[in-house]
């Protein structure tokens, strides 16, 4: 029998509460992440979230969900995707 895939849709939703919890879809993969940043990687690109005490709650690749929390002071996109061919470096490319 022969498998079939379903297509990918590009379904990305950004939700902030109060700047203290964020509910993300859409995402792909963690990149990083510490007390002060977080990278995901998303369907519409790169997303970066600043802030202080932040923490990743929940975490479901299989649903494209993440749950984060912490004091938000900055949300930043990039169209760089880390699976680009080219073999260049993601930070390189994240900060030219």
């Amino acid at each position: 029998m022969e498998e079939r895939q379903v297509p990918k849709t590009n379904n990305h939703r950004l939700v902030v509460n109060n700047r203290k919890t964020s509910v993300v879809t859409g995402v792909l993969d963690v990149l990083s992440f510490d007390l002060n940043e977080i990278l995901l990687e998303t369907e519409q690109g790169m997303m970066m979230v600043k802030g202080t005490d932040m923490h990743v709650n929940r975490l479901s690749l299989e649903k494209g969900e993440v749950d984060l929390s912490g004091n938000i002071d900055s949300i930043a996109y990039s169209d760089v995707h880390p699976a680009a061919k080219s073999g260049e470096n993601l930070l390189s490319k994240l900060f030219r």
